[in-house]
């Protein structure tokens, strides 16, 4: 399993309207049967105007596959034009997922007492 994350720097004061666009562009990516999970995250902190466009796919080649079929659709072109003027700048991040089920981390104290039991 892979997620993809697609960060935009926002043109100054754009967040609000890309965010509402994005919920909308959602729903193209959202048809295909390759996408397994979608979210969109804001910046708390960092580079101001950040939006993360994060998305799992099975495997490298189901992301490749998406990434031929998307631009081809008149649809979400359209919607896409509409999306690019709000963008400074962008870049991609792949990661392989290692493992979903991590526990969660105790501070010190709790874990020894936890051993002690």
């Amino acid at each position: 399993m892979i997620v993809v994350r697609d960060i935009f720097q926002l043109k100054f004061g754009k967040a609000r309207e890309a965010v509402a666009l994005w919920k909308e562009g959602l729903g193209f990516l959202r048809r295909s049967n390759a996408m397994k999970d979608a979210r969109l995250l804001t910046d708390l902190t960092g580079p101001y105007y950040t939006l993360v466009l994060e998305t799992t796919y099975e495997s490298l080649a189901e992301f490749d596959r998406e990434l031929r079929e998307t631009p081809s659709d008149d649809e979400w072109r359209a919607w896409y034009a509409r999306f690019t003027p709000l963008v400074d700048s962008g870049r991609r991040e792949l990661f392989t997922v290692v493992g979903s089920d991590i526990p969660s981390l105790q501070p010190p104290a709790r874990a020894e007492a936890m051993k002690a039991r």
